[in-house]
């Protein structure tokens, strides 16, 4: 017999169940990433020259630098005038001095003994032109006497004349002896001839009176001669003591007490307090670079440690034209080079650091030749 065929169960009634955690998004097929590397490494490239770009190329449009510099000065050279032995020495390696100090002292004796010469050269040669100049009013009196003569032997000449025509107007008529006639015409002659020396004996003595004046302008010379050289004897000995023209500190000092030292030797340098910067550009850098402008110093020696400075003046030539050898750019091949002017700069206000400071040390310096724009300050 056939059965029946179970009865269907009841369909349970189906509930909403708690929503579960989201699935993570299914990962970028690995070719798109692959796609994207390169457009990074291209952006992290353009950075980089976009940063070069303002550390090296955008400074040069307000800015000039240059590491071919060096700190100066106008050093002093200590040197003596006259030969000597250094009697005392003041001052030792790296002193610092005074303007007016005194430095080195030179034996002073044989210098004291020529100025005692010529001291004793000098009161000879005026007693010489005063003896000179007394001599001149005996002369001048010398000459009026003999004038005075000239007038008696003028005035007797005349007389005599006068007799001798008065002899002669008589003598036809018999009146005078022949004999009185004759010696009318001797004493004429006698006293013609006495004016005749009395004009030479004028002369003689306005010459002697000129020789006289002459012998005191020569007395004159010799004693200008001698105040010459009393003046010389006295800068002499005053070359004995060495004295320092400007403040500053001793260097490459190489003198001894003792030593015997020769006019024009070298016997030590004196550095002033007054430094400043050569600063080496190159011809194509100044285009724009003017006296004024405002300029960084870096020491290299203290390179965290700016200065400021101004520019002061501009050399007038390049530093090969006044090498040893210039060029000579008309023989031979011709290669253009790019040539150096040196820049003077002057320090601003360099306070403690001048104390440190040397000339010659290495600097770098920055000629601003326009105003840096503030939103580049980070490259200071």
């Amino acid at each position: 017999m056939n059965e029946a065929p179970p009865a269907a169960k009841p369909q349970e009634a189906r509930t909403p169940s708690a929503p579960g955690p989201a699935a993570p998004p299914p990962p970028p097929p690995a070719g798109a990433q692959s796609n994207r590397r390169p457009w990074i490494f291209a952006a992290l490239g353009l950075a980089v020259l976009l940063l070069l770009a303002l550390v090296f190329v955008v400074p040069d449009f307000y800015a000039k630098e240059t590491n071919d510099a060096y700190v100066d000065a106008h050093v002093i050279s200590v040197i003596p005038k006259v030969p000597a032995y250094v009697q005392k020495l003041y001052v030792d390696d790296n002193s610092k001095v005074q303007a007016g100090q005194l430095l080195i002292e030179l034996d002073p004796r044989d210098y004291a003994v020529q100025l005692a010469q010529a001291k004793a050269s000098l009161a000879n040669a005026e007693g010489k032109l005063q003896e000179a100049r007394d001599q001149i009013p005996v002369a001048d009196a010398e000459v009026a006497r003999q004038r005075a003569e000239l007038d008696v032997a003028r005035a007797n000449e005349k007389l005599a004349e006068i007799n001798l025509s008065r002899l002669q107007s008589v003598s036809d008529v018999r009146a005078v002896s022949s004999q009185r006639v004759d010696e009318g015409k001797a004493a004429a002659t006698s006293t013609h001839a006495e004016t005749q020396a009395a004009q030479v004996r004028i002369a003689a003595a306005e010459a002697q009176a000129k020789l006289a004046r002459s012998q005191a302008a020569t007395a004159d010379a010799a004693v200008g001669l001698a105040r010459a050289a009393l003046d010389q004897a006295e800068l002499n000995l005053s070359y004995t003591k060495i004295y320092a023209t400007e403040a500053g500190s001793v260097a490459r000092k190489s003198v001894e007490t003792g030593n015997y030292v020769q006019p024009g030797q070298l016997l030590l340098s004196v550095v002033p307090e007054h430094l400043y910067v050569i600063a080496n550009y190159k011809e194509t850098q100044l285009t724009h670079v003017r006296p004024g402008q405002r300029v960084t110093i870096t020491v290299d020696a203290f390179a965290d440690h700016e200065l400021r400075g101004h520019v002061d003046s501009i050399q007038r030539g390049t530093g090969s034209r006044f090498a040893l050898l210039p060029p000579e750019n008309a023989t031979g091949n011709f290669v253009k080079i790019v040539q150096r002017v040196p820049v003077k700069i002057e320090f601003d206000d360099p306070g403690e650091a001048l104390k440190w400071i040397s000339p010659g040390m290495s600097v770098e310096t920055r000629i601003f030749v326009r105003e840096q724009p503030r939103w580049l300050g980070f490259l200071n």
